[in-house]
């Protein structure tokens, strides 16, 4: 991945520092990457010996912004990046529930690609749904592209209004697979387990299934019924957890429904 004119990351907390170690991997010069972030972490300053410019004057045309900060901190962190003078600067921001409409009437007549990752790019794992604006070319989209794959893999929308959707589905969604985790533990050792062996079981169980899914060519519903014998012990639990009314799905929606609407809420201000 080829870095021309400069690539500035505004904020490196975790999403951002999975990122950046992601495209230090991939190839990307620390000597052409800008990072402005109030807290350093001792790997940015080690960083600066490898010519990383961190919380210093920005280049005047950079190929890409990065917005990593929290949608609170959105509007302190673009009055940043007030002196840099191109407006064919590509800028990319991860945070949440914040339209490409406000970030336009803040960055100008810029192209604008919004992006929605998620946790496990800090091990390279991670999926990242992408949309631009009119201004955003192919060029640019392909540069917003090959930035993310660093950190697992791309899918790019259909229409920005589905950016709510993929953040409490795929964005939110670590967080409910690290829940299950914990709910699986507490279910074995409420069945005689010791909780450490339970929270083996279920952490090997959850990631193991969770690789086969991806793996096989099969839907997550074959390979379910693939496990399932008649009348036997996984069949017991689906009929619990299946339930049509207290069982996961109409759980799962309104999960879903409440991160979504979350989402709505953090655009409306």
């Amino acid at each position: 991945m080829e870095i021309k004119s400069g690539l500035v990351l505004v904020g490196c907390g975790k999403m951002g520092s999975a990122m950046l170690e992601g495209w230090l991997a991939s190839g990307v010069a620390p000597d052409s990457v800008w990072i402005l972030e109030p807290y350093p972490s001792e790997r940015l300053i080690a960083l600066q010996g490898e010519g990383l410019h961190l919380n210093a004057g920005l280049p005047d045309a950079p190929d890409i912004c990065v917005l990593a900060v929290k949608p609170q901190l959105m509007r302190g962190s673009l009055q940043q990046l007030r002196e840099i003078k191109s407006s064919s600067a590509l800028y990319l921001s991860v945070a949440a529930g914040i339209t490409l409409d406000t970030l336009a009437a803040e960055l100008g007549d810029s192209p604008i690609v919004r992006a929605m990752p998620n946790t496990p790019a800090a091990i390279g794992r991670g999926i990242t749904a992408i949309t631009g604006n009119a201004r955003v070319t192919n060029e640019n989209m392909q540069l917003a592209e090959a930035l993310l794959s660093s950190i697992g893999e791309v899918v790019e929308l259909d229409d920005e209004s589905q950016m709510d959707a993929v953040t409490a589905l795929s964005g939110s969604g670590p967080a409910y697979v690290f829940y299950l985790i914990e709910a699986m533990s507490a279910a074995g050792v409420a069945e005689g387990l010791p909780e450490a062996l339970a929270t083996r079981l279920a952490t090997a169980t959850v990631a193991g299934a969770g690789l086969l899914a991806q793996q096989s060519d099969e839907p997550a519903a074959q390979l379910r019924i693939n496990v399932t014998s008649p009348a036997g012990t996984t069949e017991a639990g689906l009929k619990v957890l299946m339930d049509s009314e207290s069982g996961l799905q109409p759980l799962l929606n309104r999960t879903l429904g409440a991160a979504a609407n979350r989402s709505r809420q953090l655009r409306q201000g």
